[in-house]
């Protein structure tokens, strides 16, 4: 079976589609976000495929494709349809690996019964944690490593998006008994080639690579 990581981060914001989109470079992955919520400019399957140089047969459509970018169960409640977590099953990919990245946070409803880390649960598959490293960033980081183990979610390792703040990964790192992955910081201009010379500074392969 071909390996497959979830991209999850600690709150909406934190970078982790265009992290996601330099995993899947640097894997030479296929990509799937199973909830698109707003359609209005560039999606985020669409800046992954840029991003990441990834052809069409790369990319895995969405399940569910929403008009007004909010939480899932609301942008659903709004197009007037109700997201059924059941039709949730991870694509097969042949030889490929798959990356798939979550909306928002581990705690995002889905439905009125069902929150993002019930289906992460559900897949058991591994996890890596999308931090910011701004103000705020232990609260959230701590917060989700706990939530992830508390349902035996197995946590791949943290990956940092920002400014360097050696002080505020060490501490995330060691209180949340987690594996520092590294850290991409802000790229500007935000283009493929940039992106992917930033990542594959910042980030090991063999780190993504699951025994």
């Amino acid at each position: 079976m071909s390996r497959r990581i979830v991209v999850t981060g600690t709150d909406t914001g934190v970078g982790k589609t265009v992290f996601s989109a330099g995993l899947a470079h640097l894997l030479g992955a296929k990509y799937w976000k199973p909830i698109q919520a707003g359609l209005e400019g560039e999606t985020d399957t669409q800046l992954v495929a840029r991003l990441g140089n990834l052809s069409a047969d790369r990319i895995v459509p969405e399940l569910y494709r929403l008009r007004t970018p909010a939480s899932p169960h609301y942008s659903a409640e709004i197009d007037g349809v109700r997201i059924d977590v059941e039709s949730f099953h991870v694509p097969e990919t042949e030889a490929l690996p798959l990356i798939i990245e979550g909306a928002g946070g581990l705690m995002v409803p889905l439905n009125k019964g069902t929150l993002y880390i019930d289906v992460l649960e559900r897949w058991q598959l591994p996890v890596v944690l999308c931090a910011s490293t701004a103000l705020g960033t232990i609260n959230h980081s701590l917060l989700s490593l706990e939530a992830l183990r508390h349902r035996q979610i197995r946590v791949l390792g943290i990956a940092f998006i920002g400014e360097r703040n050696a002080e505020t990964i060490s501490a995330i790192c060691e209180i949340g008994r987690v594996r520092w992955l590294g850290r991409l910081p802000w790229v500007f201009p935000l283009t493929a080639d940039t992106l992917q010379t930033a990542f594959t500074a910042s980030f090991v392969r063999d780190d993504f690579l699951i025994s």
